[in-house]
């Protein structure tokens, strides 16, 4: 499981870039939302970019849950087997790329 501050990255060049995930077979999707999501494990990588709103990404591991605040520009990286679930405070639009399979 990672976090980025899109904001916190720089790299050596003009166009350089920082690979979050490579997914095959990915869907990219703009979800628009004002309800919590449920609580799920994907069956692949899954990377989510609050565009608008705020976020709380509620993530359990190990039986511990934590609840780490998504604003625009930080974006949410969940491997296979992370649990999770989004709860937007008021509406939120967020851009989700994962694998094609995933709901």
């Amino acid at each position: 499981m990672r976090i980025t501050i899109a904001a916190d990255v720089t790299t050596d060049r003009a166009w350089g870039a920082l690979d979050l995930a490579r997914i095959p077979d990915a869907t990219v999707r703009l979800h628009w939302t004002d309800q919590p999501y449920h609580w799920h494990v994907n069956d692949g990588v899954e990377v989510f970019a609050v565009l608008d709103g705020i976020v709380d990404m509620h993530v359990r591991t190990d039986g511990s849950e934590t609840v780490h605040e998504l604003r625009p520009g930080i974006v949410f990286t969940a491997e296979v087997g992370d649990e999770h679930v989004a709860h937007p405070r008021g509406i939120a639009r967020i851009l989700v790329i994962e694998s094609a399979s995933s709901e």
